[in-house]
């Protein structure tokens, strides 16, 4: 049986189309922009999104006739032949197929059904349906997957097998490859209670923080530069510790939203809450020199609604900026009203005194340690005031004053007397003509009152996105819930990661994606115990192979009979070969970290002129959600496997295959490092001297699986022609081996060290060692 035109999967085929389903879609993308909610911009005074106004005796012919599609205006006018009459017009660009024209048609004769779309509907919780394959269900998840599999008569995968579980789950939960041992102690006893007891230890770890840290970054943008004009440097790396701090104490993500809006407006805020309102300045800023305020202010209130509006409510109001939405209830008051919560902001101070110095300056800004940093000193000084001998403190005493020292600034919200904020008339920042307005939610999802005084703040707009009873706190646990599943799956159960508005995709499984909102809420906002239910779910460890049927069934894998497989995000790849290699720093926290770069990189930046210099220590090898994110120049590793800029909410990365990456992989100094450092590790470590045995030992670290025979002959030979090489080229095995900071072990004899570099490298080429399956 094959899936319908729109690839949807939760329902079986059935001759009455659905509206949210097969039928809004089509009228949104083709329609709404001309006949849509933009009351200023509307053709003809036709409204195709209300039913009202679809069925309105005020026409004649109506546009939509129930039950008749033949006497309908809008089936008349969609099979036109007449180039004048014809929708959508022949120069929209858009065109209905004969298959969607037949949706329209069937939908109007079964009686023209609307249904408010899907994602203004709070989620409901939808019984735990019933399957006949009752021995397959580890959870509730599973039961909602495989009756939607039942009903298209298929079976799911069978399970992935243990040592391809242990993988996915720390690249998933951790971004980081397993141990060895781990994967073979699970492979040994693979219980489901072994199974629970790993989930729980990655869940925990300090790596499986920095990992949603790397996600959680995407969205809401965070760089180290401004972006604008000289994208200089800005001071915003302990914001990012408390985002990893956050997510390592499992901290509810109501009051991780909370402090990150308007930590600063909390009841006695601490440091940490301090800090976490750095969020709100984490957007793009200009420091030319002629830069008109006024402009720039109105530019930044749109980023920021652009970025609150995508990570938290999975919209998208800033296309509300200059009209009224084309094709959502938004509204150009509902805009700027939501600009007008962030009137209070100072941030207005760099127009006066920022530079072009490295950092810049964009004040208000606090020194700060972060929460680690004033942990480790408060033991230190514990352990100064217990020390004895004169010796032992005045070790302690460098720790300290060592530790004070490295102190950093941050960029922190500081609120002051709100300023004006009007409608600008199609989003000119000089025309003050414009009413003003006040702090507001959107009109169409209701009214907030303020919890204290007389205006609205940041604050309450926090509490209204995570309250679950009275605000918008369930759509919010849909939105995330969403995307911790995209995490897991590498695709959302609805594919529109940041848009759950007209233009994008329903979810394939509603009532799966509703009861996971609700789980997450009913939790308590705890991101751990909503991973954790995903992980041990039987529909994740499903085997990631494909079979004939199912490719030509659902070659996207919306009916989750399968899991899927993916090349690692960059950050991840470089982790990867760095924790192979041995090389890894898995020190956590602290400021940006510069790697390896080509020179000449930054040779058209400007206001300063700069040089990059890449950091000469151990922070060479720290984790890629540590390296400096230079927004106009960003790191050509990171580029070339589809990091994004970050100057805009990134909710899901596109992944290319170009030869710009495999080059990469090759040539960059950080990965021919770790290549060498593999190398060595392969030559110290592996207790045997055999070359087949060494092969062996190094996939046993690199995949966690044993070389066939295939690969140990290809690679013996291979590593046979490197050591006639090398034995003949003295030179150009210490170039090899002399690559980057590390120093290579002692007593190597150099032409067996770069051989063995070689063969290192095509491990670390392997897609095999790229991919998440």
């Amino acid at each position: 049986m094959l899936l319908p035109d729109n690839g949807m999967a939760s329902r079986p085929d059935t001759d009455v189309p659905d509206f949210a389903r097969d039928v809004r879609p089509l009228l949104s993308d083709r329609c709404f922009s001309c006949h849509g909610p933009d009351e200023e911009h509307r053709e003809a005074d036709l409204r195709l999104d209300r039913r009202d106004a679809l069925v309105s005796a005020d026409r004649e012919p109506p546009v939509v006739v129930p039950n008749d599609a033949d006497s309908s205006l809008l089936m008349e006018r969609v099979t036109s032949a007449d180039p004048d009459l014809r929708m959508p017009p022949p120069d929209s660009g858009k065109t209905l197929t004969e298959s969607e024209i037949d949706i329209l048609r069937r939908w109007i004769d079964s009686g023209a059904r609307m249904a408010e779309h899907w994602a203004f509907v709070p989620p409901r919780r939808h019984p735990t349906p019933s399957v006949r394959r009752t021995d397959w269900p580890l959870n509730w998840i599973d039961a909602f997957v495989l009756a939607g599999l039942e009903r298209r008569g298929l079976n799911p995968s069978p399970d992935a097998d243990p040592v391809t579980l242990v993988r996915r789950l720390h690249f998933d939960l951790t971004g980081l490859p397993p141990d060895p041992n781990v994967v073979e102690q699970f492979a040994a006893d693979p219980t489901e209670q072994a199974w629970e007891e790993l989930v729980d230890r990655l869940l925990t770890s300090d790596a499986c923080a920095e990992r949603l840290t790397m996600y959680w970054l995407d969205l809401v943008r965070y760089a180290d530069t401004v972006g604008y004009h000289g994208d200089q440097d800005h001071s915003i790396s302990p914001w990012r510790d408390w985002v990893i701090d956050a997510f390592a104490s499992n901290m509810p993500f109501d009051r991780f939203t909370q402090e990150q809006l308007a930590g600063d407006l909390l009841p006695d805020a601490d440091i940490d809450q301090i800090i976490a309102s750095g969020y709100n300045r984490l957007l793009q800023t200009s420091h030319e020199g002629g830069v008109q305020p006024k402009e720039y202010l109105a530019i930044y209130a749109a980023d920021r609604i652009r970025n609150l509006s995508a990570v938290w409510m999975g919209a998208t109001v800033g296309c509300a900026q200059c009209h009224d939405h084309k094709f959502d209830p938004y509204t150009m008051r509902d805009f700027y009203s939501l600009v007008a919560f962030f009137a209070d902001l100072d941030e207005d101070q760099h127009f006066r005194d920022g530079s072009n110095a490295l950092p810049t300056k964009r004040e208000p800004e606090i020194t700060v340690l972060s929460r680690r940093e004033r942990r480790r000193l408060a033991e230190l000084k514990a352990q100064l005031a217990d020390a004895d001998d004169d010796e032992t403190k005045m070790r302690l005493q460098a720790q300290i004053d060592a530790l004070q020292k490295s102190a950093r600034r941050t960029m922190i919200s500081r609120a002051k007397q709100p300023r004006v904020i009007r409608i600008l008339p199609r989003g000119n920042w000089m025309d003050d003509s414009g009413p003003v307005v006040e702090p507001a939610i959107p009109e169409f999802l209701g009214r907030l009152a303020p919890v204290t005084g007389n205006r609205l703040t940041r604050l309450d707009l926090a509490r209204w996105l995570t309250d679950a009873e009275h605000g918008y706190g369930l759509f919010t646990a849909r939105v995330f819930a969403n995307r911790f599943w995209y995490l897991l799956f590498g695709q959302g159960l609805s594919v529109s990661l940041d848009d759950f508005g007209g233009q994008g995709s329903p979810p394939d499984h509603p009532e799966l994606l509703d009861r996971l909102a609700l789980e997450f809420v009913d939790s308590g906002w705890n991101v751990r115990a909503l991973l954790k239910q995903i992980v041990l779910s039987r529909t994740w460890r499903q085997s990631s192979e494909w079979t004939g049927d199912l490719l030509r069934i659902d070659p996207d894998n919306r009916l989750l009979a399968r899991q899927s497989s993916w090349r690692l995000p960059a950050e991840m790849i470089r982790d990867n070969a760095l924790a192979v290699s041995g090389l890894l720093n898995r020190a956590v926290g602290g400021p940006s970290v510069r790697p390896y770069q080509p020179a000449g990189y930054y040779r058209h930046l400007n206001f300063p002129k700069r040089t990059y210099h890449a950091d000469t220590d151990e922070r060479q090898w720290r984790r890629g959600v540590y390296v400096h994110w230079q927004r106009q120049f960003l790191h050509p590793m990171l580029k070339a496997f589809d990091a994004p800029s970050r100057e805009e909410c990134t909710a899901q990365r596109p992944r290319s295959n170009t030869p710009l990456a495999a080059l990469t992989l090759l040539n960059d100094p950080t990965f021919v490092e770790a290549a060498r450092a593999f190398a060595a590790r392969i030559l110290t470590e592996c207790r045997s001297s055999d070359a087949a045995d060494r092969v062996q030992f190094a996939f046993r670290i690199a995949l966690n699986r044993p070389a066939d025979d295939f690969e140990v002959r290809r690679l013996t030979d291979l590593l046979g022609r490197m050591q006639r090489r090398y034995a003949a080229d003295a030179d150009g095995a210490r170039a090899v081996i002399t690559v980057g900071l590390s120093e290579p072990p002692n007593g190597i004899d150099p032409p067996e060290l770069a051989a063995w570099t070689a063969v290192s490298r095509v491990l670390l080429n392997l897609d095999e060692l790229l991919t998440r399956s």
